[in-house]
């Protein structure tokens, strides 16, 4: 793996750096956006390790950045910021991960391989199908029918654990444990409302339907009329 570090204290930034290196890993680090930038366009990295407090461009800027420009890069964010309302807008500006300081550093590793994982297996070409949806696995290309609809880093998440567990209820706790890696509160509607931006992408203009609502548990997709 070749790891982009986005910290701008040095201190902490010299620590992941060493730490990486001393398991065998290549690491680079940026003090600032415009550095890692600058880097990102001279160099290909496996994953980017991005705080939210930085110089002039916070994290959740810098992370939107990458999404447009990178779309398959993977970036985890390691922040003090831990509320859950700071990781929502963590995982809303496209990070596939939120890691919250202090940390373990065994679990900083753990959590690298399986983005890793993830992103150097999508090689291998996979289409989940239901009905006439298709999800593209190494180009995270998503079609209905002949049309090709484009979802954010969140709401393909959102589809692509909805599709491995088609015609399986799911809980909105699950959900949310599984697809943003939080504890559910029953105060938020952060599954509704994101269930409910996927429906206009590829239920609204389409048939049949293929997410349901059950009433008391959660969501289903299935092809009803198959």
């Amino acid at each position: 793996m070749k790891i982009l570090i986005v910290e701008d204290e040095l201190k902490v930034a010299s620590f992941l750096k060493s730490g990486l290196q001393d398991y065998g890993l290549e690491a680079a680090v940026a003090l600032d956006a415009v550095s890692a930038q600058r880097m990102l366009a001279a160099a290909d990295y496996t994953v980017v390790i991005l705080d939210v407090n930085l110089p002039e461009m916070s994290g959740f800027e810098l992370c939107r950045f990458i999404r447009q420009q990178y779309a398959q890069l993977p970036v985890l964010m390691l922040t003090a910021m831990g509320s859950t309302d700071h990781k929502l807008m963590g995982f809303d500006a496209g990070a596939d991960d939120y890691l919250v300081k202090p940390f373990e550093f065994q679990e900083l590793l753990a959590r690298l391989r399986v983005l890793h994982r993830r992103y150097a297996g999508a090689g291998e070409e996979s289409v989940l199908k239901v009905a006439d949806l298709e999800l593209h696995g190494s180009s995270k290309l998503v079609k209905r029918g002949d049309k090709r609809i484009d979802l954010t880093a969140r709401e393909l998440a959102l589809l692509e654990f909805f599709m491995l567990n088609q015609g399986r209820a799911l809980t909105r706790q699950e959900i949310v444990g599984k697809v943003w890696d939080l504890s559910f509160d029953t105060g938020t509607n952060v599954v509704d409302v994101y269930v409910n931006y996927l429906r206009k992408k590829i239920d609204k203009d389409f048939s049949p339907k293929l997410i349901h609502t059950l009433n008391g548990i959660g969501y289903i997709l299935e092809d009803r009329h198959a």
